[in-house]
């Protein structure tokens, strides 16, 4: 902390009680008293000084009840009877420091006394105001004086200390953010990889921000605005942004600040938890703690309007986690609907990026049906779907992807190598697909969940965006298990929103066994089974006579060994069927043996099948009509004598 001593002579006052004395030979001739502080003073150390003081007492005319003694009244003094003491000191040239703890409420007191330098040269305005200017160089230091500043607002806010404290915090944040993100990207020449920090701010040197121009070392100034109050970091963040530095930044003081003046975003804390140690919104945070126990329902829900209206509007910029607990909290302080809506949209806009545990909003209304807050969560999705429809937010990267981009970038990869290297991303509606299967599992065994609510939150998500729907029949297999009540009609209608033929075979498996599903939706899990291992054994057989002619797959390259082939036709089919190695002896026994195998194989798998459906009741001509239908049975009977004829 940077000091400056003023004055030369020893200490002469003495305090007793609450009245301060000048020790000296000659009588008091003037008392101030200010509040329920006197001091006993001499007028010419004032009059030499002061140009209120001189005013005020030569208009002071003397009563019979004061005994001949001049008595004034500062009880408005800025700063109180502190401020007043150390004005006192400099009039009487006894030593004193100064400090940016107060240097605010001196310089204040000083405009209030008139103490400018047509009364002294060198007077305590020039005196402050020279000592100021090294507060506002260094961080540490002006943060400090910033504070200081809340118990003379009126007064600071006049002689423009505050907006000078908050312009000259804006300026090194800034400068500190532009260096670090500079010398992470390499567009900024440094020295051995780190910033000189006595070059950041036109040469002046604070001697407490750290070095290093990582990007870990950007954030060094989010703990120390945190310790503001609620109006001042509002007007910190407000001139940042005039200064145009990143949202990232400004959005991760924000999360900061919010996370320590509200535990309560923690998904753990408890309300209770969240408001034990604090202060009022009036007090310095530095002191109180933050927003808390001390402050009113009222107080904690303006405080959290106005960290969600503080947000950068850029996407991504603040977690999606982060959101979610705002969203929490300002359910539980009943924040007002604007401030909800936009925390919705905001998360709508990102919900790619939630994770399940944070998407479990617990029901906080007024009338609490279900144990989670569905229509939350179906706002939320509506508000992704829209943005997916209307292209907003397309400029939009995730975390991972733009990771992924950066070490590319650092191995000097161009964009064909990056392409070739890195997989295809996911799509976010299809993240979002698998979030909301997660989501609908999780709330299934609410036996409170009606059907209709439960239907039209999977349904908002599109069919295409899910590739296989094991997720969404896991979710139904809960919500009937834990609804055993429903009817038989509205058994199907569920059933309606899985498609039978995007299953793997361990859901079909699963499904075919399921005595908590519809029989039709059975017979349906089970027919599309039978088509898949029928395309199966065509694209075996397919395989079987190309290679048996020709010698190779028409397709592939007449020596090239190895090949794999897809058994089935179809995309889908591809990805859970095996695949078939079709080598330059497949036109020999070793290749049949493989495909009399497989075969086998399918024959058993329809076996059990066929077994499954006579235990559910379902006549035996039905099953050889699915199978006609199918042409199963018949490729079968003639791909037998075909391969042992051969």
């Amino acid at each position: 902390m940077v000091t400056m001593k003023l004055g030369s002579k020893p200490d002469i006052f003495v305090l007793e009680g609450l009245t301060w004395r000048s020790m000296t030979e000659l009588d008091s001739d003037v008392v101030v008293e200010v509040g329920e502080m006197s001091f006993y003073l001499h007028k010419f150390p004032l009059l030499s000084r002061s140009g209120v003081l001189q005013r005020l007492i030569s208009e002071y005319h003397p009563s019979p009840d004061d005994g001949g003694m001049c008595t004034l009244q500062l009880d408005d003094i800025p700063g109180g009877a502190k401020a007043f003491e150390l004005a006192a000191r400099f009039c009487y040239d006894v030593k004193l420091e100064l400090n940016a703890l107060n240097v605010v409420s001196l310089r204040c007191a000083a405009e209030y006394l008139g103490m400018t330098d047509d009364y002294a040269e060198g007077n305590l305005i020039a005196q402050a105001e020279s000592f100021l200017a090294d507060v506002l160089a260094n961080w540490k230091d002006c943060i400090k004086a910033l504070e200081t500043c809340e118990a003379v607002l009126q007064a600071a806010e006049d002689l423009h200390i505050v907006s000078r404290c908050i312009t000259a915090l804006a300026s090194k944040a800034c400068a500190s953010d532009a260096a670090a993100w500079a010398a992470h990207h390499g567009t900024a020449p440094h020295k051995s990889g780190s910033l000189d920090r006595d070059a950041l701010w036109n040469g002046i040197g604070t001697g407490d921000t750290p070095r290093g121009g990582s990007a870990a070392a950007a954030d060094w100034w989010y703990e120390d605005v945190s310790f503001l109050s609620l109006p001042m970091f509002k007007r910190l963040v407000q001139a940042m942004e005039a200064k145009s530095m990143r949202a990232e930044s400004i959005a991760g003081a924000i999360m900061f600040y919010a996370g320590r003046l509200l535990p309560g975003l923690k998904r753990t804390a408890s309300f209770s938890n969240a408001t034990s140690n604090a202060g009022s919104r009036s007090v310095t945070p530095r002191a109180s703690g933050g927003v808390g126990g001390g402050a009113s329902e009222g107080d904690q829900r303006y405080f959290l309007e106005e960290i969600v209206a503080l947000l950068p509007a850029k996407k991504g910029v603040a977690s999606t986690r982060f959101l979610l607990g705002l969203l929490r909290t300002a359910m539980l302080l009943h924040a007002s609907p604007l401030c909800r809506e936009n925390l919705e949209r905001r998360i709508g806009a990102q919900l790619e990026d939630a994770c399940l545990e944070d998407l479990l909003v617990p029901n906080l209304g007024y009338t609490v049906e279900t144990l989670y807050d569905i229509d939350c969560v179906q706002r939320i999705l509506d508000y992704f779907m829209s943005s997916m429809d209307g292209g907003l937010g397309t400029g939009y990267t995730s975390p991972a992807a733009l990771v992924a981009e950066d070490q590319g970038s650092q191995l000097g990869l161009g964009a064909p190598m990056q392409a070739a290297a890195t997989p295809p991303a996911v799509s976010p509606i299809a993240m979002v697909a698998k979030l909301m299967d997660g989501y609908l599992a999780e709330v299934a065994p609410d036996a409170n969940l009606k059907l209709p609510k439960f239907q039209a939150l999977a349904a908002v998500v599109p069919d295409y965006a899910r590739p296989v729907d094991d997720g969404i029949y896991r979710a139904m297999d809960i919500y009937l298990k834990s609804h055993p009540w429903l009817s038989e009609s509205e058994r199907e209608q569920l059933c309606r929103l899985m498609n039978c033929q995007k299953l793997s075979l361990e859901a079909c498996t699963h499904a075919a066994q399921n005595e908590r599903l519809p029989l039709r939706v059975v017979v349906q899990v089970l027919f599309f089974e039978q088509l898949r291992l029928r395309t199966s054994i065509a694209g075996w057989f397919f395989v079987s006579d190309n290679g048996a002619t020709d010698g190779a797959h028409p397709h592939l390259p007449g020596n090239n060994a190895g090949a794999i082939v897809p058994k089935g036709s179809n995309a889908a089919d591809s990805s859970q069927d095996e695949a078939v190695i079709v080598t330059p002896e497949g036109k020999g026994s070793e290749g049949m043996t493989d495909v009399k195998a497989r075969v086998s194989e399918l024959e058993k798998e329809c076996m059990s099948m066929k077994q499954e459906i006579r235990r559910i009741g379902k006549p035996r001509r039905s099953w050889s009509l699915l199978t006609r239908k199918c042409g199963f049975g018949a490729k079968v009977q003639q791909a037998q004598p075909a391969m042992s004829g051969k």
